[in-house]
This record gives structure tokens, sequence and C-alpha cells, in this order.
């Protein structure tokens, strides 16, 4: 009986189970990171801009954010692992769950991502005739302090709610997404994490928590939001950077480039002189029922697709 065309494109698990499991490209992995943090600045940032008007439909701008982390985390953490903050990239990196190579390109299309989204939604406001200062408008979507601050809270209280809930955030990422958590779960509990720590932190510095989303506000917004902008780079890279050191030091496995190195060498076909012949591997193991070499090698596939998002070759 013939196939129909589906029958014909559809594999059978135990033919898509022999495909080979190839890395992701440096292109993609940056497509990626530039489209999730396109989504989750577009998203989170969008609510926050039409919430208002007597819109009773609106969600709550944490939710947004968190639902908008949630869906670019399935979409496309698989592929660059799902960082989407700078943030995010240093603390993997300094756990070492990221290839430090990796980091300044995260971070540039990150930036570019968020800046993308940001120009997005200033075009559609510009086509609004009823706003006739489009940069006070972003301003209330700017972080600050002192003066700018949502509350009026001050640098000291605006620096340590960035810093802790920028290390709860990562810190929870990491745990989640870890060779022993359910994976499967992983993007849950960080969209939830995330949209319950931006409500924590709207009134006292209007959330940042990623220094990619705080830089796409600051070109169109007033000037007071470059000016404050440093705070912003550096409480949430230093929040991840605690995450980092302490998930580094209380991984259950030495993490080193040599991991990765391991990893992407078991990728690798075999050499022909590396394989044993049927005459070299010893009566003894052949007579205890041993697996051989070769049906060995589903349980080094099987470790290899337990590590992280971050840990995995493809990532």
């Amino acid at each position: 009986m013939a196939s129909t065309p589906f029958e014909e494109t559809t594999l059978e698990p135990a033919r898509a189970a022999t495909l080979p499991d190839r890395p992701y490209t440096l292109t993609a992995k940056l497509a990626a990171e530039a489209f999730g943090a396109f989504v989750l600045v577009f998203g989170g940032l969008g609510i926050a801009l039409f919430a208002g008007g007597g819109n009773t439909t609106s969600i709550p701008v944490g939710l947004g954010l968190g639902l908008a982390m949630m869906v670019a985390v399935i979409a496309v953490g698989r592929v660059s692992g799902g960082h989407f903050n700078p943030a995010i990239t240093l603390g993997s990196a300094i756990a070492g769950r990221t290839k430090w190579k990796l980091v300044l390109p995260y971070i540039v299309v990150q930036v570019v991502g968020a800046a993308l989204a940001a120009v997005v939604l200033f075009l559609v406001l510009k086509s609004y005739p009823q706003i006739s200062s489009v940069d006070k408008v972003f301003s209330s979507l700017a972080n600050g302090f002192d003066d700018h601050s949502p509350s009026k809270f001050p640098l000291s209280g605006a620096l340590l709610v960035e810093v802790v809930t920028t290390a709860v955030f990562v810190g929870v990422l990491l745990a989640s997404t870890s060779a022993r958590a359910n994976k499967a779960l992983a993007p849950v509990g960080v969209g939830l994490t995330f949209a319950v720590l931006v409500q924590v932190a709207l009134p006292i510095t209007n959330a940042s928590l990623n220094p990619a989303r705080s830089t796409a506000v600051v070109f169109f917004a007033e000037g007071f939001a470059a000016q404050q902008l440093w705070l912003f780079w550096v409480a949430p890279l230093l929040g991840g950077a605690i995450a980092g050191l302490v998930a580094r030091f209380f991984t259950a496995e030495p993490v080193s480039d040599a991991r990765y190195a391991t990893a992407e060498a078991a990728e690798e076909p075999a050499a022909a002189e590396d394989v044993p012949a049927a005459a070299d591997v010893p009566a003894a193991a052949a007579g205890s029922g041993a697996a051989a070499p070769e049906q060995q090698e589903p349980a080094a596939r099987d470790d290899r697709e337990a590590r992280d998002f971050f840990d995995n070759p493809k990532a």
C-alpha cells in the first residue's frame, strides 16, 4: 500500500534514535539568544506599555514577563541554553556550564535582540497620534533609583534588591536545569520565578534583573535612564556571578573546559584503529556476559543527554 506524504516524512522511533547528535552552530546559538531577548522585551514591556487605559483584561507585568521567559526557553532553550540575559550568561559561565568564548557574543546579541523589540514598540507608539511625547512613555519603563524609582527608593535599596533578585533568579535557573533535575519542568519553574521576582522589584527599581532589557529602554527614554543605567548592569551581573559561584561550589562533579572537549569528542566517530577487534576482547569478559564496547554506547549517550541545557554539547 502506498504511503501518504505525511507518512513518508515521519520517522520511526528506532530510526530517529540513530540520527547523529550534531552540535548547534554558533550562528544558531546567537540567533536563538537574540530571538529570546526580543520575545522577552517585546512581550513583557509591551504589556507594561499597553496595560493601562482601563483595560481590565490585561495581566500583571510580572506575570507577563514570566510567561514571555517561559515560552522563549521552551522555544529555543535547547539551542543556546535559554539565557536571553547577560547576568545568566555570566553566571552560567562561572558555574562551568557555558564556554567563556560564548559570553561576549551572547551578551552582544542579547542587547541587539532587546533593542529591536524596543524599536518595534517605539514605532507602534509613534503611530498613535494621541501620544505627543514617546520618550516620557518609555521613561515609565526605565529602571531607576532615588527620584526615578517608582517608590523613591535610594541607590542602596535599588542595588540590594537587584543583586538579590537576580542572584535568586539565576540560582533557580541553574538548579532547575542541572543534570539531576526534571528538565521538563525547568521552563515553568524559571518563568514563574522570574514573574515573582519582577513583581517584588517593580515598585523599587521598575525591575531590571536583565541588563539587556534596561539598555533597550534607554535608547528611547529621557536622559536620566542613561545616567543611571550603570547600576542595572553592575547589580544584575553581580547577582549572576554570585549565583554562578554558589552553583560551582555545590556542583557534584568538577567543572572545566575538559568536559566540553570530552563531550565533543564523543560526538565524533571512533577511528578504525581505536575500535578493538573481536580477538582483542579478553575471553573472561566474553564469558562473564559483559557488554561489548558497541553495546555500551547507548549508556554513554544517555549520560550525555542527561546533561542540562548548558552542558549539552548541542547547546
